[in-house]
C-alpha cells in the first residue's frame, strides 16, 4: 500500500467518537459457501468508484449490493473490498479511524449484513482489508497519545525521545516529530491539543506522518485487532486481505522489513481468521510473497515478483512466456495472481499497459485465469476500463466504474472524471457484444468454475515454444480425474506445437473455443496441434 497524498488528510475532520474497544467472543455463524470458494476467481472492488446508489457521488454498499447479479453473471465466486470502514482520508479508506464501523459515506451496519446475506445467497464470499499495521494521525487514540505522556493510549503507538537516525524506508526517514502538522486536524486551532512536553516526542509511521503505527507488541493492542477480526467474522464475513503485514515489527534500522515478529503475528492472524468456518485469508507482503502463502505464515499471498510475466508475455516478450511454463517458486495455488491492482506500483491499468490491443488484453487475461493461484480481477479490468489522464499517484487507476455510455456510476456528480472510454468500454455495451472482452473474462472463468483441474488441480508439463505457452492440470485421487491441457499463442503468427506427456492414445475434447477440433495423442502421449495466432486453447483430457 502507497502513502495518501497529504492533500487529502487536510481535508479530514477529527474522528467524533472514542471507538468500541469492547472484547469480542468468537461466535461463528457457519458458511454457506463450497470449501473451496476461493479458488475461484475474485473481483477487487473500491466501493468508492463502483455504483453510487443515493447521486452523492460516492459509491456506496447498496450500490454494490444492487449489482451484485452482474458479478454472479461474470462468474466471480469472491469480492476484495478495500477498505470500508470510518477513515480520514475520505478516499481509499487505508488512514483508519475506527476499525468496527462503517465508512458513513458507504452506509451502516445494516447495509454491510445486508449485502453480506445477499453476495452468499449468490454463492459469493467476501474478504475485505484489514489494516492492521497503522490508524489514521486522526484517530482518537493517537490524539490522546500524542497529547499525554502518561495517557494508557501512549504505548499503544511508537514514540522515542529523539529522532532515531540512519532510517530509509522509500527515500524518507520513518520518525516524525509530534508537533508535525501535515497530518494536523482541521478546524479551529483553539481547540487543537498541543504535543506533550518533555520525553518522546518522536513517532514511527512506515507510510507517512499521517499514518502513525501501532505498537504491535504491545498484548492490549493486539487483543484489540483480534476482537477487530471477530467483530467482522462473527457478522458473516469470509475472511480478510491483510494489508502491509511485513511491516508489523521493525527492529532497527536496518531491520524494518518483513522480520520474524511480523511472520510470526501474521500466523496469528492466519489461525484466528480460519477457525471460523470456510474463512481465508490473504496476505499483502511484497519482498517474499513465497514465505507468507505458507499455512506457517499467511497460507496465501500476492504472487508480487511473477505476475508481471502475464502482461509482458502477451506483449510478445519471449523470456516472460518461458517464464509462465518454467519451474517458479512464485507460481503455486497458493498465491493470488493479478494484471493490476489498486496501487500504481503494481502498474497502470491493463487498457493503458496494452495501449488499447483487445488481442493481447485477451492473452493476458487467460494466461492468469487459467494458470494456478487465486485470480483477482481489478474492478472495471472486464470491460476495459482505462485509467484516467492528468492525476497524479495512484488516483488515475482509482476512477469510477463506466456502466453505460454516460457513465453510469452516479446520478450525481462523481467523486472523480469518468474514463476516457466509457463510450465503448462499459458494462452496458461490453455485455451486448459477443466478442468483447467481458464476454472473453466469462469464458475464461467459466472454465476455471467447471474444471476443477483449473480452479485447484496439480500443476503438470509446463513448456514454451517460442511465443507459444502451454501447460496441464491434473486433479489427482478423485473419480472424475479431471484433467485439462492449456495452449496461448502469444506470437502473430500461427504455430504448429507438439503437446506431450499426455495420457498415451487419451482424446483432447475442446473446451475453448468449443468450435475447435477434437484431437487424439498418439501411442506415445504426442499430439500435433495448430494455434491460430494470439490465440487460446483449453482442451479437456479424457482417458476413457
Amino acid at each position: 500500500m502507497k502513502p495518501l497524498l497529504i492533500a487529502l488528510v487536510l481535508a479530514m475532520p477529527v474522528a467524533a467518537q472514542e471507538p468500541d474497544r469492547s472484547p469480542v467472543a468468537m461466535r461463528d455463524p457457519g458458511s454457506t459457501l463450497a470449501p473451496d470458494w476461493h479458488r475461484g476467481a475474485f473481483m477487487e472492488i473500491f466501493v468508492r468508484a463502483w455504483k453510487d446508489s443515493d447521486g452523492d457521488g460516492i459509491g456506496d454498499l447498496r450500490g454494490l449490493t444492487q449489482t451484485l447479479p452482474y458479478l454472479q453473471s461474470l462468474g466471480i465466486r469472491g469480492l476484495w473490498l478495500m477498505p470500508i470502514t470510518a477513515n480520514a482520508d475520505g478516499d481509499h479508506g487505508y488512514a483508519t479511524t475506527d476499525f468496527r464501523t462503517i465508512a458513513p459515506e458507504y452506509g451502516t451496519l445494516a447495509d454491510f449484513d445486508t449485502f453480506i446475506a445477499r453476495a452468499h445467497a449468490l454463492g459469493i464470499g467476501v474478504i475485505m482489508d484489514y489494516v492492521i499495521n497503522h490508524s489514521a494521525a486522526q484517530h482518537p487514540w493517537f490524539v490522546a497519545s500524542r497529547t499525554d505522556p502518561a495517557h494508557p493510549k501512549r504505548d499503544w503507538y511508537v514514540w522515542a525521545k529523539d529522532a532515531p537516525t540512519g532510517w530509509d524506508i522509500w527515500g524518507k526517514n520513518p520518525w516524525y516529530h509530534a508537533a508535525t502538522r501535515p497530518w494536523e486536524f482541521v478546524g479551529d486551532p483553539k481547540t487543537i491539543p498541543p504535543p506533550a512536553p518533555g520525553a518522546q516526542q518522536h513517532y514511527f509511521g512506515t507510510f507517512g506522518p499521517h499514518m502513525p503505527d501501532f505498537n504491535l507488541q504491545n498484548p492490549q493492542v493486539w487483543q484489540y485487532h483480534e476482537d477487530s477480526l471477530r467483530f467482522w467474522l462473527n457478522r458473516g464475513l469470509d475472511g480478510f486481505r491483510l494489508d502491509a503485514v511485513p511491516h508489523m515489527v521493525e527492529t532497527d534500522a536496518v531491520r524494518w522489513n518483513d522480520q520474524p515478529q511480523s511472520r510470526q503475528l501474521t500466523k496469528r492472524l492466519q489461525d484466528l481468521i480460519r477457525s471460523y468456518r470456510h474463512r481465508w485469508a490473504v496476505c499483502e507482503a511484497t519482498a517474499e510473497p513465497q514465505a507468507y502463502a505458507d499455512d506457517s505464515v499467511c497460507g496465501a499471498a500476492f504472487a508480487f515478483g511473477y505476475v508481471q510475466h502475464y502482461i509482458q508475455a502477451a506483449q510478445g516478450d519471449v523470456a516472460s512466456v518461458q517464464a509462465l511454463t518454467a519451474p517458479h517458486p512464485r507460481r503455486s495455488e497458493r498465491l493470488a495472481t493479478m494484471l493490476s491492482n489498486h496501487d500504481i506500483f503494481a502498474g497502470q491499468r491493463l487498457w493503458d499497459q496494452v495501449q488499447g490491443d483487445e488481442a493481447r488484453y485477451k492473452l493476458a487475461a487467460a494466461a492468469y485465469l487459467l494458470q494456478p493461484g487465486t485470480p483477482f480481477v481489478y474492478y472495471g479490468e472486464e470491460i476495459g476500463l482505462a485509467g484516467l489522464p492528468g492525476l497524479d499517484g495512484d488516483l488515475p487507476i482509482r476512477g469510477p466504474m463506466s456502466w453505460t455510455a454516460d457513465g453510469g456510476f452516479s446520478s450525481g456528480t462523481p467523486f472523480r472524471p469518468p474514463a476516457p472510454n466509457r463510450g465503448t468500454h462499459n458494462a452496458a455495451a461490453q455485455q451486448r457484444d459477443p466478442d468483447s472482452l467481458w464476454h472473453f473474462y466469462r469464458a475464461m472463468i467459466s472454465l476455471r468454475n467447471t474444471h476443477a483441474s483449473i480452479r485447484r488441480g496439480t500443476w503438470r508439463h509446463g513448456r514454451s515454444d517460442g511465443g507459444v505457452a502451454q501447460w496441464q492440470r491434473v486433479v489427482e485421487g478423485e473419480a472424475d480425474g479431471d484433467h485439462t491441457l492449456v495452449l496461448i499463442n502469444h506470437g502473430t503468427a500461427g504455430a504448429t506445437v507438439l503437446a506431450d506427456a499426455l495420457p498415451p492414445g487419451s482424446r483432447l475434447q475442446a473446451s475453448w473455443p468449443r468450435w475447435a477440433a477434437p484431437a487424439r495423442a498418439d501411442a506415445q502421449g504426442q499430439a500435433r496441434l495448430h494455434l491460430a495466432p494470439q490465440s487460446v486453447r483449453v482442451y479437456r483430457v479424457l482417458v476413457r
